[in-house]
């Protein structure tokens, strides 16, 4: 059997170079592919924090239904924008190398307001909690839509930076002179992946997209899953965690903040690659047994009142 792949995706920039990028590996081992864009809600509203929109995946939520209503075969995303519960009949079957996984902040003029007051722009949770955590005198505002959109925004309003993740600026040769790699920021779980999930029914697309999948990856990033929803986060908490394989060992830290970053329960493990099962799990326990039940539940509380 041979059949045109169709590959749903995100019309933003950002979103189309992932596509492409899957499209040109899969036409790489002799598969025919065509892209199907389309716009999600979380491209059209921009004038709310993602949560306050509540709704778990609204970048993904579009194609999950174009998907599963046969218009598409399979769909590309950034994998931190994942939920961490797939809908019924769609199956990840491939997350490709990852790229660069730190924030970096994107500055205006000088460096010099580090020291004294500042206003950071960001729609993150967990950026706005681990910067405030290292800068409690500083603001951080709300920051929305595609990267182009962000850095326009950061130009056009009296801000004195914003953070975005490196990999998405990188990937579309937009990243600016004026920037500073923030290595002491945790990113999000999964933050420079890319992940390609399919109709589990298809067995074609399943099979050709399976041959994408890089193990290394693929077993960090699902550790790093595993702590986000044992934390049981999303979009709705600030939750930072990293895996990495060194030398035939996981290296892996996490962190959830509060809202004003104000509190942080931290945590880093090292285990064999071989036991890696799990490990988020218990990982992500062992912070709710070190004071991380308390700040979820503050979470909680906040968001129904929102």
């Amino acid at each position: 059997m041979t059949k045109i792949i169709r590959i749903g995706t995100r019309d933003s920039e950002l979103a189309l170079w992932q596509a492409h990028t899957v499209k040109s590996k899969l036409e790489e081992l002799g598969y025919q592919t065509e892209i199907i864009s389309v716009k999600s809600d979380g491209d059209l509203v921009l004038d709310k924090p993602l949560y306050e929109m509540g709704i778990t995946g609204i970048f993904t939520k579009t194609l999950d239904v174009a998907m599963i209503t046969g218009k598409v075969d399979i769909a590309v995303h950034s994998m931190k924008d994942v939920p961490t519960s797939l809908p019924k009949g769609i199956v990840q079957k491939a997350v490709l190398k990852r790229a660069n996984v730190r924030d970096i902040l994107v500055y205006k003029n000088s460096l010099d307001f580090l020291q004294t007051e500042a206003t950071i722009a960001t729609g993150s949770l967990r950026r706005k909690a681990q910067w405030l955590h290292k800068y409690p005198n500083h603001k951080v505002e709300n920051l929305r839509g595609n990267v182009n959109t962000r850095l326009q925004k950061l130009q056009e309003n009296n801000w004195n930076g914003a953070i975005f993740a490196a990999a998405g600026l990188e990937r579309i040769n937009k990243k600016p002179e004026n920037h500073i790699a923030l290595d002491w920021m945790i990113p999000a779980p999964a933050q420079g992946a890319m992940v390609v999930v399919v109709n589990e029914e298809d067995a074609f697309s399943c099979e050709a997209v399976s041959r994408l999948n890089d193990l290394h990856t693929d077993i960090c990033t699902h550790i790093e899953r595993e702590f986000l929803r044992t934390l049981e986060g999303g979009c709705t908490a600030p939750i930072g965690a990293f895996a990495q394989i060194e030398e035939g060992e996981i290296l892996f830290e996490g962190a959830l903040f509060s809202l004003d970053g104000r509190k942080k329960v931290y945590i880093c493990e090292r285990i064999s690659e071989k036991e890696f099962e799990n490990f988020g799990k218990k990982c992500a326990e062992k912070v709710l047994n070190s004071g991380g039940k308390e700040i979820m539940q503050q979470l909680f509380n906040k968001g129904s009142q929102l």
